[in-house]
């Protein structure tokens, strides 16, 4: 069940929306359209607005369509309606084109469009790219949907991506995202046997999957949600395995609870590992590197440097290659760290976040 809104937009030179008798006469040129394809529609309201009008319309079973002309030449209509999952659509995205072309014909608009019907409901079809662009996806159901005390959890299903883990209505891996995986570890780049590591989240099982098959000396995962694991294991074994079945294995460990407990209790040990995944939050889109997400993530940073050996990496996620200003702000603050640090940086494109994708290699920087 969901509710389908379709959007036609105009335009129409500015004149003829420059006074309410000239939008009057617009209107009354698209309501003659309009209800030869819905005839049941009756004007409900008439409002003037500071730029424009808005005109709704009411029709057969719940249909509502507003009009809203802005005196500077643009005109939206919007058709929205509710439809059971086993019943045809009102207007299909073939409809609507065909609608906005008869439209356009009677208003003699400039230049017209017509989007495919958006299909809103209590699980999305719709995730924000890095830089706040939405992206459609081919969800078809939804397998899992709880609230932990931490987020809302979902695992939904993608005709195109497989099963996809969902994270407060953010895409965060699906079965089709093996790229993302070695591209923060660096596979083939990077030797992970023998060596000590620790996960700071992952809570889909991915990155510890696939870092057992190189072999290492012992993987410490630290996850604090304990639902995420639940359902990946359920749901996204094929990119997760079973190491989500136990929480210790012969060589890894998996510990449920804020990451910082264990790496505060690891430097007063004075441990030192080989390597640290940062697999948290992505780098935060915003203005400048401050607030509550910036912090926490400055102080992983700190921290992880406290019990990485001379010779140890920190590899983590960025964002979005796209959301360029966030990554300098990222990378100001890694040139600004003490003891200095340096990094370099690989991008992937990665098929359920429709983009690429920045990832961090971090070292200590050497004297020479």
């Amino acid at each position: 069940m969901s509710v389908q809104t379709v959007l036609v937009d105009f335009s129409i030179d500015p004149a003829r929306l420059a006074d309410e008798n000239g939008q009057k006469t617009v209107f009354d040129q698209l309501e003659t359209v309009l209800k030869e394809n819905f005839s049941t529609l009756i004007i409900a309201a008439d409002i003037k607005v500071g730029d424009g009008s808005l005109k709704i319309l009411t029709g057969k079973n719940g249909l509502t369509v507003s009009v809203r002309l802005f005196d500077r030449g643009l005109v939206t209509v919007n058709v929205e309606y509710y439809k059971e999952d086993n019943e045809d659509p009102i207007i299909t995205y073939k409809s609507a084109k065909e609608l906005g072309c008869q439209m356009s014909k009677h208003v003699t608009a400039t230049r017209s469009q017509a989007l495919p019907p958006l299909k809103r409901c209590l699980f999305s079809r719709y995730f924000p790219s890095s830089d706040g662009r939405l992206l459609e996806y081919d969800i078809d159901g939804v397998l899992f949907d709880e609230q932990s005390d931490f987020q809302r959890v979902q695992i939904v299903h993608s005709k195109t991506l497989g099963n996809m883990l969902v994270l407060d209505e953010l895409q965060n891996i699906s079965e089709a995202d093996l790229i993302y995986t070695e591209t923060l570890m660096q596979r083939g780049r990077e030797s992970y046997e023998g060596k000590e590591i620790v996960i700071l989240g992952g809570g889909d099982g991915a990155l510890l999957y696939e870092l057992l098959k190189e072999k290492p000396k012992y993987v410490w995962m630290l996850e604090i949600d304990d639902l995420v694991m639940k359902a990946c294991n359920k749901h996204l074994t094929a990119i997760c395995g079973d190491v989500l079945e136990r929480r210790t294995g012969p060589n890894y460990e998996i510990i449920v609870e804020d990451c910082m407990l264990t790496v505060k209790k690891f430097i007063k040990e004075n441990k030192k590992l080989d390597y640290i995944f940062g697999d948290l939050t992505d780098i935060p889109i915003s203005d400048e590197p401050c607030g509550e997400l910036w912090e926490f993530m400055i102080n992983i940073l700190n921290s992880a440097f406290k019990i990485l050996k001379p010779s140890g990496k920190f590899m983590t996620h960025g964002n979005g290659a796209t959301s360029a200003d966030s990554l300098e702000m990222y990378e100001q603050v890694l040139m600004k760290m003490k003891p200095a640090v340096t990094f370099s940086k690989t991008k992937a494109f990665v098929p359920s976040f429709f983009e690429e994708w920045i990832f961090y290699q971090i070292a200590f920087k050497h004297q020479e």
